[in-house]
């Protein structure tokens, strides 16, 4: 690649429940406050016209960001994951209840499901266990999918954990990538202040009223949730189809030893 120069592109991508709606408002309000570009769903490098006059924070909520992008020696990129077996609860808990209209695959008919919608599909699945085995095999497998076609080698980009950013009250973490990404002393601590405002260890704790789709969003935001949520007879099928790639994430050193530390749900 490159060498790396001064940032002005400033790409932010990351995975459907990943910590999305939470990164989206953050680095949407940083954008504001810098007076900034903001391009959200950003897929097509022809989208840089938007952005000729200076920085812009471009944001896909897929980590689908254009190539040519990605590849400027003045884009600097922060890729946000999420360990694979909480994307799936979360996500199963999420689609079964969801009324916001944002997600169209959620509410159109579908064909091979008997012009039912996705989530008319999994609320008349009997249990949880048969709708996180649904969920497993569709929308998260497509999730899955995009996290492993990640290119984790990028000189360019700062690689985090949805694990990691919940869990940073002293928001030093979110400080170090907004300094990766170009942001000068002052304009890291204004991003600190509104990261710590809208996380829910921060502003958004306790009974502080949020916005409506922020809750839509939140079911509880904790990591490691999959060990109480997850039946046996799920996680062994996990482990057999996707343990693979907990491993290649870096989530787990082998596909299925997990099982034996997980509390049965």
């Amino acid at each position: 690649m490159t060498e790396l120069i001064e940032p002005r592109f400033i790409c932010i991508g990351t995975h459907h429940k990943t910590g999305t709606i939470w990164m989206r408002r953050v680095f949407r309000i940083i954008a504001r406050r810098l007076k900034l570009a903001f391009i959200y769903g950003f897929t097509n490098w022809h989208e840089g016209k938007h952005c000729d006059a200076g920085r812009a924070i471009l944001y896909n909520w897929s980590s689908k960001l254009p190539k040519p992008v990605m590849d400027r020696p003045d884009a600097r990129i922060l890729h946000l994951i999420r360990d694979p077996r909480d994307v799936l609860v979360s996500g199963m808990r999420y689609h079964l209840r969801s009324v916001t209209r944002d997600e169209k695959f959620l509410h159109r008919a579908r064909p091979e499901l008997n012009n039912r919608s996705y989530q008319e599909h999994l609320q008349d699945l009997p249990d949880d266990e048969e709708r996180l085995l649904f969920e497993m095999e569709h929308k998260h497998r497509e999730t899955l999918d995009q996290m492993l076609a990640w290119d984790y080698t990028r000189s360019n980009a700062v690689e985090m954990r949805y694990e990691e950013l919940i869990r940073d009250t002293s928001c030093q973490r979110f400080v170090e990538a907004l300094s990766f990404l170009g942001f000068s002393e002052e304009e890291t601590a204004l991003g600190r202040r509104i990261f710590w405002k809208h996380s829910l260890f921060g502003g958004l704790a306790g009974a502080t009223p949020r916005a409506k789709r922020v809750d839509a969003h939140i079911m509880s935001g904790r990591p490691d949730q999959w060990r109480q949520a997850l039946p046996r007879r799920v996680a062994e099928i996990y482990a057999e189809r996707h343990g693979a790639a907990l491993v290649r994430l870096g989530y787990e050193p082998h596909p299925t030893r997990w099982l034996a530390e997980m509390h049965h749900a």
